[in-house]
């Protein structure tokens, strides 16, 4: 025996079904969780470094425009400010120009007071100022106080060349750039004119700009741990608390909620997950309160079902027994009823064997390939001697070529014919002759089998439903005949894993239509 998959495939049998679809969910690959990795490295430690580096770019280049715009130095650069000599000498240098134009026509104006005042103050505002040597005597200065040490030092500048602009660097305690002009008048044989700038004093933007790095980044350090902190307990504590609260209502039988994907990546999976389980579980336990359900409607069904031939055997039993069959024609009228109420309560004993089976996915099908109108043709056969016997006015049309052929399992196929038209017999009106008519027809790649009886019809609001398991119209609950409920879930099961479909048409009063459609067989070529 061929399995049910292996014939589907071999013979392209579709089953039509919600249960087939395969979710498939790949989270969380080698390389994604590297990218992850590389995402958070990113931001614990290079995105403090970055802001860093553009606060950094920031402060210099708003200090380089106050630098220019203050001492007229164009286009400074990191080098040049980190070189303060170079930069105080380049400060004064068209001063330092002017001095030695003065110096070499009017060295005289070198001992007028007012000159030297007007000169130093501009220097002052260059953090610089002015001292006059005359014969190795300082006869001006433009501070207040220096200190000695400069003035010792004054005397050592014999050898430097007055004639550029570059000036001379003084270490230690004085930290200041010197440069130096020489002069000479009639009176004066070693005159000097020293312009004297403090290195510390005259870029004090230099120093702000190391304090409000310093402060900008430990800004920057508290703001990333801040922020860090808050990403945190948003992205992994949140959540994962959320799911401890989600776990303990779980625990105690609470599963209407829902948990929404929050957080980093790996969490809002672990939140989609747990979501998913939460549903199936919620699911689960609402399959078992409706199995429950349906399992207490089945066992009253079967019993009433049961009841009620098993009451009649009884009682043409005890007829037999007391003798009230006294004649022969009784006594076979008797022993007839017996035999049929039997039949009734061993179909109603398969019907629900079958429903074990069928609930479990384990119904036996052997596939093979049928000629359909020699199938239907011996299944009309037995259908009209069993009908005839209960008066039943049966009908047959087959209109369908003899070579067509279908795979299908014949004992099943049959089954879906004998409980179509067992429930078409069940609910006709009383005094009415029932009718069963039986249709073949060929429909493209499909044959398509029609029942159509002569019966009370199905309303409108319950012909969607009539193929559900334990659904019983309002006529059925209401009949004396009763029925389990599973007779047409059943042919509806059997149509499904045969990949065809099954469905009807009903007008109250007047009777119904049961369609069902089976797949062609066709030979596929080997070259093919």
């Amino acid at each position: 025996m061929i399995c049910l998959e292996e014939k589907r495939e071999r013979y392209g049998i579709i089953k039509y079904t919600n249960d087939c679809t395969v979710k498939k969910s790949e989270r969380g690959s080698s390389h994604e969780v590297k990218n992850k990795d590389y995402y958070f490295f990113f931001i614990i430690v290079l995105e403090p470094l970055l802001f860093t580096g553009i606060a950094f770019w920031a402060f210099t280049q708003y200090q380089f425009s106050m630098i220019e715009k203050q001492y007229g130095i164009e286009d400074p650069t990191y080098e040049s400010l980190t070189n303060m000599a170079e930069v105080v000498n380049h400060l004064t240098n068209e001063i330092i120009e002017n001095i030695r134009v003065v110096a070499q026509t009017t060295p005289s104006r070198f001992e007028d007071i007012v000159y030297l005042d007007d000169l130093n103050r501009e220097l002052q505002e260059m953090h610089s100022y002015i001292l006059v040597q005359e014969n190795d005597r300082i006869t001006y200065y433009g501070c207040e106080t220096y200190p000695q040490e400069l003035v010792e030092k004054l005397g050592k500048f014999q050898d430097f060349d007055a004639s550029t602009n570059a000036g001379l660097y003084l270490g230690g305690r004085v930290q200041v750039l010197v440069k130096q002009v020489t002069f000479e008048t009639s009176q004066i044989k070693d005159g000097s004119v020293f312009i004297v700038s403090n290195i510390l004093e005259t870029l004090p933007q230099m120093k702000d700009l190391f304090k409000n790095m310093l402060v900008t980044v430990v800004v920057i350090l508290v703001t990333t741990a801040l922020g860090l902190t808050w990403w945190i307990y948003r992205g992994v504590i949140a959540p994962l608390d959320k799911l401890r609260m989600a776990t303990q209502k779980i625990k105690s039988g609470d599963l209407n909620f829902t948990v929404s994907s929050e957080g980093v990546s790996e969490i809002a999976d672990l939140c989609q997950d747990f979501e998913e389980m939460r549903q199936r579980l919620k699911e689960n336990a609402e399959e078992k309160v409706e199995f429950d359900r349906e399992s207490k409607e089945l066992i009253s069904n079967i019993s009433h079902d049961l009841k009620t031939p098993i009451t009649a055997v009884k009682g043409y039993v005890e007829g037999i027994m007391d003798g009230v069959a006294n004649t022969p024609e009784k006594m076979e009228r008797y022993i007839k009823t017996i035999y049929n109420k039997s039949n009734e309560m061993d179909r109603l004993i398969n019907e629900l064997t079958f429903y074990s089976k069928m609930d479990t996915n384990k119904i036996p099908y052997t596939f093979n390939k049928i000629m359909v109108t020699e199938f239907f043709d011996d299944c009309a056969e037995d259908l009209h001697m069993e009908l005839e016997a209960k008066n039943v006015d049966f009908s047959y049309s087959n209109y369908v070529e003899p070579e067509v052929m279908v795979i299908a399992d014949a004992e099943q196929i049959k089954r879906v014919v004998n409980n179509i038209v067992s429930n078409s017999l069940k609910y006709t009106d009383a005094g009415k002759q029932q009718k069963i008519n039986l249709r073949v027809k060929d429909v493209g790649d499909f044959i398509q089998v029609e029942i159509e009886d002569n019966g009370k019809g199905i309303a409108a609001k319950d012909l969607p439903n009539i193929f559900d398991r334990f659904y019983r119209t309002d006529a059925s609950r209401n009949s004396s005949k009763g029925g389990s409920g599973i007779g047409l879930s059943i042919v509806k099961k059997i149509m499904e894993d045969h990949g065809g479909k099954v469905w009807a048409t009903s007008k109250e009063h007047t009777g119904t239509v049961m369609y069902f459609v089976l797949r062609k067989y066709q030979e596929v070529p080997a070259n093919e």
